[in-house]
């Protein structure tokens, strides 16, 4: 359930005004904790985790119709203003697979090694369900 973090000097981004950031990313779960003056203040906690859903969701959505790539998600999750950085959508990437929602296949392009993603039966499985509940939930809060 809960892992031991360890702060690194480097792992810290100074906000200004005595404050800094530090970024976790733990399997499915990405965390902003703000320390001020030796505290720590968990921030938007619950928002991450819902965008969360909404971007592994994304990503099962575009692998079902086609293999897709780290860069090119980056790009499409952009268009929706989902601003994530490489370093946040790899370690998604390579949790959904070992959850086995993905498979990767590496393919040479150019002389370089690319992994493209598609969903298993169990990520199109997983997909189905949540179109459901994002359909049944969406049509209860539009108004």
């Amino acid at each position: 359930m809960f892992g031991l973090v360890f702060l690194r000097a480097k792992d810290l981004e100074k906000k200004g005004n005595g404050c800094y950031t530090f970024v976790i990313y733990y399997r499915y779960r990405i965390s902003i904790l703000n320390f001020v003056k030796g505290g720590a203040v968990l921030e938007d906690k619950v928002l991450r985790k819902l965008f969360l859903g909404f971007i592994q969701i994304h990503i099962l959505h575009h692998a079902s119709e086609h293999p897709i790539f780290g860069l090119w998600m980056l790009e499409e999750l952009k268009e929706h203003g989902y601003n994530i950085s490489a370093g946040t959508l790899y370690p998604i990437l390579h949790s959904m697979e070992a959850d086995g929602l993905l498979r990767k296949e590496e393919q040479n392009v150019d002389g370089k090694i690319r992994k493209y993603y598609s969903t298993t039966e169990k990520g199109a499985s997983v997909l189905k369900e949540a179109r459901l509940k994002a359909y049944e939930l969406f049509k209860e809060i539009k108004e």
